[in-house]
């Protein structure tokens, strides 16, 4: 091999490794994050969705800021254990259908990770069971918000966890105790809407606490 060959091939072997080592690398961590704020007549409660729940955080966001939620309800509250909502059903004027979802909608592949928990003010998707959803894929807008304070373990590794209360988890206490039902919903409508505010994650631990 002579010095021309030799040099040749030592440029495309630090070419080829300048390159695996680009790929190696990991992706900046962006320095912003969205805040989504949901309002209801009880007050507002504030939420962070994760990013090691690519696939739901996309979808809420999506969903929150098309006002899709916007006069949808909690439908389900529970003291000692979560408050429910998001379902497009309970739009309309039939309490009776509210919780079933929209017919044939498309559903969320689990993203069920052991460090997300159930604790207190975890946010996490609702599902059908078992039986008929082996896979436990998520509802497409249905989701709940853990209030027991002790959290609600029992339900880890079932049910996929994409969010974290960050302001507004006395709110979440208020619509649990709600008067309700023989089927958990509230005898008043729990309205909601929900807006999305992308805040530095500097501010965001300032105003509410929450670190990254």
């Amino acid at each position: 091999m002579n010095f021309l060959t030799r040099v040749s091939a030592l440029l495309c072997a630090l070419v080829l490794l300048a390159s695996v080592a680009r790929a190696a690398k990991p992706p900046r961590s962006s320095k912003k994050d969205e805040v989504v704020t949901i309002s209801t007549p009880q007050g507002d409660i504030r939420l962070i969705l994760f990013s090691q729940t690519p696939l739901h955080k996309a979808n809420f966001l999506k969903l929150a800021e098309s006002g899709f939620y916007t006069g949808t309800t909690f439908h389900r509250v529970i003291p000692g254990f979560m408050i429910q909502g998001g379902d497009p059903n309970s739009k309309d004027t039939d309490p009776n259908n509210d919780g079933e979802g929209a017919a044939n909608e498309k559903m969320i592949p689990a993203e069920i990770r052991p460090e997300l928990r159930h604790k207190r003010g975890a946010v996490a998707a609702a599902r059908t069971a078992d039986f008929v959803n082996p896979q436990r894929m998520s509802s497409a807008s249905q989701f709940y918000i853990v209030q027991n304070p002790q959290g609600t373990p029992h339900l880890d590794g079932q049910y996929t966890v994409f969010g974290q209360v960050i302001s507004g988890q006395d709110v979440v206490d208020k619509i649990a105790q709600q008067p309700a039902n023989e089927r958990d919903r509230p005898l008043t409508d729990i309205k909601m809407t929900v807006k999305v505010e992308k805040l530095k994650k500097k501010k965001i631990t300032e105003l509410y606490g929450y670190q990254y």
